[in-house]
């Protein structure tokens, strides 16, 4: 998570705050920097400490993992969320960012943040398929919830996600609490 993520997720107040805690866990933390942005993670003393089998690097999905952090901020840390989760109808499978209800419905969150549009379109069609099955098993249509960078993917992503229950956001608009 990030200095904010991290300051907002346990109420820590101002960022002199925030950095001074982060000073105190340092033994326990690593820190890899992404543009202006500081991404903390625990090392192997911090995950012996907590008990925690995943080990977490630096690699190509850091941002995707910060976007998808800043959403669960966003709706306000579902309690039964739960990431990566695959879902299949036995011919059909799709790897879900993030899965989650809020309000008694389930919902389905795609991070769009180095995918082509043609891979979100494949996505999307794989969704269409699953549907059916899906709404067999839930008794309603869950609701797609997309997280994109720019405005323009936005209006190409929910036009193209036609007949699905769609929300798309974008990263801007959720950092700034709307």
């Amino acid at each position: 998570m990030t200095r904010d993520q991290l300051s907002r997720y346990f109420s820590l107040g101002k960022k002199r705050n925030t950095n001074r805690v982060l000073h105190n866990l340092s033994s326990y933390l690593s820190s890899i920097r992404d543009g202006y942005e500081t991404i903390y993670y625990l090392n192997n003393l911090g995950r012996i400490y907590v008990d925690c089998d995943k080990i977490r690097k630096k690699g190509g999905h850091v941002q995707h993992t910060i976007m998808r952090n800043e959403f669960w901020l966003f709706y306000k840390c579902p309690r039964d969320w739960k990431n990566e989760v695959k879902i299949s109808d036995g011919t059909t499978n799709i790897i879900v960012d993030g899965m989650f209800s809020r309000n008694g419905f389930q919902h389905f969150l795609e991070v769009d943040n180095l995918q082509t549009m043609k891979e979100n379109r494949e996505k999307i069609k794989r969704y269409n398929k699953l549907m059916p099955s899906v709404v067999k098993q839930l008794g309603y249509y869950p609701t797609l919830v997309w997280l994109t960078t720019t405005e323009l993917r936005r209006q190409q992503l929910e036009a193209s996600c036609g007949g699905l229950k769609v929300k798309v956001y974008t990263f801007d608009e959720i950092r700034g609490g709307i």
